[in-house]
């Protein structure tokens, strides 16, 4: 668990650059921002500074499916590193988001594998997390919709793991 001392709201502000960096790169044009919750730092920074450059931002938080206690579920056990703590983190607040979605580990680590083997984009489950439900929000945004998720983790912790063997 991560604990208060070591969560605080200006690790947030490191992202303002990111969502700005992103935005640039999209042409100015982000629908939905789709992030895995683990201190919450960097779904509120990016989200926060995306909702400067559009107020109508869709921010969607991701978590473990078997650990979806942000959803109003119990805490349980789950292999997507660096989330689902089993509590609400001190810097999730519900108004940050328009909406959760749960993701299952076997998604997660499949996703990570395609991502891996179909576009060389070397990840962990985080990262395979996001990209699950970030598909799934812009199927139900349409195909003009454009929709940020993070890669946020490297596979290379992952390599001696069941995710690479």
């Amino acid at each position: 668990y991560w604990t208060q001392q070591f969560v605080n709201r200006d690790q947030a502000d490191g992202y303002h650059s990111l969502a700005d960096e992103a935005w640039a790169q999209s042409g100015g044009r982000i629908d939905a921002f789709v992030h895995a919750v683990g201190t919450c730092g960097s779904l509120r920074g990016t989200s926060t500074r995306l909702r400067t450059h559009n107020p109508a931002l869709h921010v969607v938080a991701v978590e473990p499916s078997t650990s979806a206690v942000m959803s109003g579920g119990q805490p349980g056990a789950h292999r997507i590193e660096g989330t689902g703590t089993g509590r609400i983190v001190p810097m999730f607040e519900p108004a940050l988001v328009n909406g959760i979605e749960p993701v299952s580990t076997e998604d997660a680590e499949a996703m990570a594998r395609r991502l891996a083997r179909e576009e060389a984009i070397f990840a962990g489950t985080s990262t395979g997390a996001n990209v699950v439900a970030a598909l799934r929000i812009a199927a139900t945004l349409g195909a003009d919709a454009t929709v940020l998720a993070i890669a946020c983790d490297s596979g290379l912790k992952y390599v001696s793991t069941e995710l690479y063997r």
